[in-house]
């Protein structure tokens, strides 16, 4: 049994006031676990069994080929296990293999609460940027009028998509006309001119989680919100142009139905989230949790995990402030592509829809939603937190697809490091087998810390260069913190996807000009 986690750490003896005056996410020295002894149940999957701590409700399972298992950190496997602990839990915890130590829950982490047993919804199993999703835009570019082009485009995209911390957006809107936009979603975007209906049709849940409710969320959110929009801030955030090449097409059946099967073809991805609107939501809700969850009569290991009852008044209201700053985020997003759509008809002289810079999907990969899966044979209405992990719904949800992918499966966005490239995936039926959940991406080995000790921005930027790869990057501090070798083998946690069935790899993508945060 691991005793790291044990009544000491529980909420009855936390400090509250001290919380209440720390900020939320603090750089901290994180302490050592062992690993646990795992059960390897398939080829790429293992299982942490409840005996590995006490008040365990479900099993943990992990899904890693032995290459990536070996490099996930013991915090992980510390962090899943205590999430089996929390009221209302269903059938498993699943850890993707992009997984590495978060808030509470590991990025990485999937979870699924039973709102008829109590069970819980928690923002540190959501993520402080709530909804931080990816966006793949095509074009019918090929790299050779591209790459000539490259500086100028990205220069260019660099003034019209302000990167980096505390930029404020291109669109000027007041505080009331923003809770117009977070209630509405995408389709406030449609109804202003910056999205086409093509575009909202290829948004997951057509850009807007139902539930909105601004009268949910503080002045404070609010104002660190409203004027953002359009804005790809820090981080791990990025935009990037990519291409297509013929060899790295591994199903061109898909490939051709989702629009990306030629080679030499040029595609846009673009990573960003809700921004300090959705951190603020994230950072009131944990401190009112922390309060209430006596009431309730939970206890949990972490204070990180703070949470309350999902039909419960205060669990009510933090869904419906979390679905507003999910609505945000896909407004951000769709108003980035709108102003790249910009950027390429003034470098490329033809308007976007020539260009056919059409959407191809925009997934979110922090965020709790209601969804039916079926437990012991039976459908349940279930909250599914997923954190840094990505819906992946096979053919057999085709109602919740576009009408164009309903005989393919979802498209899944999982991008790598801006120097090793990222994938396009599409869910598969499978993967009901971890609440149609997959990856969202490469996944850190290094700290944003450690990653700035061992590299150097601009030697980095220079080295990108000589690749073939131009990056515009807001700090060089922050790009050092984005190098390849701060990420797992992209390759290899698609590897680990692949074998264990939840989904199966379209196409791989290679950059050539980056816009970093």
């Amino acid at each position: 049994m691991d005793n790291t986690s044990n009544n000491k750490n529980s909420n009855e003896n936390i400090d509250k006031k001290n919380f209440n005056n720390k900020k939320i996410r603090s750089n901290f020295i994180r302490p050592t676990y062992k690993m646990p002894e795992m059960k390897k149940i398939s080829e790429s999957c293992w299982e942490i069994p409840i005996s590995y701590k006490e008040g365990m409700k479900v099993t943990a399972k992990v899904i890693a080929n032995d290459e990536i298992k070996g490099a996930l950190e013991a915090g992980v496997f510390h962090q899943i296990s205590n999430v089996a602990t929390l009221p209302g839990v269903q059938k498993a915890i699943f850890c993707m293999p992009d997984a590495h130590w978060g808030y509470g829950f590991p990025i990485g982490g999937v979870a699924a609460f039973d709102p008829e047993q109590g069970g819980i919804i928690s923002p540190g199993g959501i993520g402080f940027d709530i909804n931080c999703g990816m966006r793949l835009v095509r074009t019918n570019l090929n790299i050779t009028e591209v790459q000539p082009k490259i500086k100028e485009l990205i220069d260019l995209i660099y003034q019209k998509v302000p990167a980096g911390v505390g930029r404020k957006g291109t669109v000027k809107i007041t505080r009331e006309e923003f809770k117009d936009v977070v209630e509405k979603g995408a389709k406030w975007c449609l109804e202003k001119g910056y999205a086409w209906e093509s575009d909202v049709e290829h948004i997951e849940d057509n850009g807007c989680i139902p539930g909105a409710d601004a009268s949910n969320v503080s002045d404070k959110a609010v104002s660190r919100g409203f004027d953002q929009l359009g804005t790809l801030g820090s981080g791990n955030h990025y935009l990037e142009i990519q291409v297509v090449k013929d060899e790295n097409i591994f199903d061109r059946e898909i490939a051709h139905k989702l629009g990306v099967d030629k080679d030499g073809q040029i595609v846009i991805m673009i990573h960003c989230g809700s921004r300090g609107f959705g951190h603020q939501i994230g950072t009131d809700y944990l401190r009112q949790f922390l309060d209430v969850m006596p009431k309730y009569g939970i206890k949990i290991l972490d204070r990180e995990l703070a949470c309350a009852p999902i039909n419960s008044p205060e669990g009510k209201a933090y869904y419906s402030a979390m679905a507003c700053a999910a609505n945000m985020a896909f407004v951000n997003r769709q108003i980035i592509t709108y102003r790249v759509r910009k950027a390429f008809e003034q470098v490329f002289g033809k308007t976007a829809e020539e260009m056919e810079m059409e959407l191809i999907y925009d997934v979110a990969h922090n965020i709790a939603k209601f969804e039916k899966h079926i437990i012991d044979g039976k459908e349940k209405l279930l909250l599914v937190h997923r954190k840094g992990a990505t819906r992946a719904f096979g053919p057999s949800r085709a109602e919740s697809l576009p009408e164009d992918y309903a005989d393919i499966g979802q498209p899944v966005i999982l991008g790598g490091s801006m120097e090793t490239g990222s994938y396009l995936l599409v869910g598969t039926d499978k993967s009901d087998e971890s609440f149609a959940s997959t990856a969202h991406g490469a996944g850190r080995v290094l700290s944003r810390m450690a990653a700035k000790k061992k590299y150097n921005g601009e030697e980095l930027q220079k080295k990108m260069m000589s690749e073939g790869i131009y990056v515009k990057a807001a700090s060089m501090k922050g790009l050092a913190e984005e190098a390849g070798g701060a990420y797992k083998d992209i390759n290899s946690v698609v590897d680990s996807l692949e074998k264990v069935g939840i989904t199966k790899k379209v196409v791989a993508l290679k950059p050539i000009g980056n816009v970093k945060g």
